[in-house]
């Protein structure tokens, strides 16, 4: 297995990782933290695919991609921090619960 191929593999457990978290965690902070996690697998596996052949220069378009989905991510993690900032100060929780569920907890 090369070097490349390996990287592959961790960006490809990277993005489950996260897209695990995504769907079973139910705080807020956690799933923009795991939609991270799988940003930064999906660059790593950009990165990966960018020197295929050896002989060749790296293609650099792959690059190029990543650094602009980084400034994206960022961007977007904000905003999801912000409307999650948002959504405790009107609701007072962090957890994607159901209002309307009258349920007593025991």
């Amino acid at each position: 297995m090369s070097q490349y191929q390996l990287y592959a593999v961790g960006a490809v457990l990277l993005f489950c990782i996260g897209l695990q978290g995504i769907i079973v965690c139910r705080h807020l902070l956690k799933k923009v933290m795991a939609a991270n996690i799988m940003g930064g697998g999906a660059f790593l596996f950009l990165i990966s695919i960018a020197r295929r052949n050896t002989i060749e220069t790296a293609d650099p378009v792959p690059h190029a991609m990543v650094l602009t989905g980084i400034v994206i991510a960022l961007s977007a993690s904000v905003l999801a921090l912000a409307l999650t900032r948002q959504i405790h100060k009107t609701t007072g929780h962090t957890t994607l619960e159901d209002p309307t569920n009258n349920r007593v907890e025991k």
